[in-house]
């Protein structure tokens, strides 16, 4: 009987250890010099067990219809979280989108997401892609109902949220704790501004040039605003889309866009919405040559943008110091290992 009593706490002592293990909590490390996030970490907080599991969805197909297109299909960590080889996203059975994938980086400092500003929260964001028909092809209850009946993700929603249960909320946010670990702050530019390292004097008229130019948009330390613009182009006859009127039905948001970041932007060519443009000599050939005057054209580019060809170069050459290396190639950042 005593050998049994034993036994029998012995086996109690195991259960309260295992069903007590709590997630561990990760601190989020703004930047020095950087503003104070966006994001309500108190509706999300951080652990390690969340970023593991929304790491592990970003790179399953298991999210959409037919099990081949992920999230990272479309945003590749090796190119600033976007996509490269071609203009607009593909999607579930080769359909074709008509935008070119936003990159993915610090994006607790976001408040509206897509080139639209459609999604105003990152928890929600992923609703847009896998609800899409061109894009992921699936609804959220769908992937939920595929997630449980694997015999993985219940266990690891347990560890995170201490029961097995899976459901879309969970979901969204396990999603979020990864991207929002998806921080961009030690490129060159970076170094030069803690004065750790030095621009060439190309780089500096460059940065000079830039701060006249370009910065009213694109400001520091994010390198946008955040907000929505026409900067100019034409629209493509084909897709015409005229971009946050889309969503708003103002006529005065006619053909604006979300300003993305410039850091990494060596690496998330085509550039704009829809990825007309190859290169970053491309992009400001059209502030300096191409932009075509409207009624919502950004005030900032009301006047134009006086560029020589050299000028150009020296900005491009700025531009380069944006590049974060290890960013990129973090394989923390990189698909799973199981």
């Amino acid at each position: 009987m005593r050998n049994k009593v034993i036994a029998a706490i012995a086996a109690l002592v195991l259960f309260v250890a295992a069903t007590d293990q709590r997630a561990v909590p990760v601190k989020f490390d703004v930047p020095a010099g950087w503003p104070e996030p966006s994001y309500d970490f108190a509706n999300n907080p951080l652990t390690k067990e969340g970023i593991a599991l929304g790491r592990k969805l970003f790179y399953d197909p298991i999210l959409s219809a037919d099990s081949i297109i992920s999230c990272s299909s479309c945003h590749l960590s090796y190119t600033a979280f976007t996509h490269v080889d071609h203009a607009v996203s593909h999607g579930v059975g080769d359909s074709i989108g008509t935008r070119n994938s936003l990159a993915l980086m610090n994006l607790a400092w976001s408040k509206s997401f897509m080139w639209d500003g459609a999604v105003n929260h990152l928890d929600m964001q992923a609703l847009a892609p896998i609800d899409h028909p061109d894009e992921m092809g699936e609804t959220t209850a769908h992937v939920v109902a595929k997630l449980q009946r694997t015999t993985t993700y219940p266990l690891l929603f347990e560890k995170v949220y201490g029961d097995p249960t899976i459901t879309g909320e969970r979901l969204l946010k396990a999603l979020s704790q990864f991207e929002l670990t998806l921080i961009s702050a030690n490129s060159k530019y970076d170094r030069v501004m803690q004065k750790t390292e030095a621009f060439t004097e190309q780089e500096a008229n460059g940065n000079a040039l830039f701060k006249s130019n370009c910065s009213a948009c694109h400001q520091e330390p994010l390198f946008t605003t955040g907000e929505f613009a026409n900067n100019g182009l034409p629209i493509d006859t084909v897709l015409n889309d005229f971009g946050r009127m889309l969503i708003t039905n103002d006529p005065s948001d006619s053909l604006k866009f979300k300003i993305p970041t410039l850091r990494n932007i060596e690496f998330s060519f085509p550039y704009m919405h829809d990825g007309r443009f190859k290169s970053l000599r491309n992009v400001l050939d059209h502030y300096a040559e191409g932009v075509e005057h409207g009624p919502t054209l950004a005030p900032e580019l009301q006047k134009g943008i006086s560029l020589t060809k050299n000028e150009r170069t020296d900005i491009v050459a700025f531009l380069l110091t944006l590049s974060d290396r290890e960013f990129c190639f973090n394989p923390n950042f990189a698909y799973p290992k199981e």
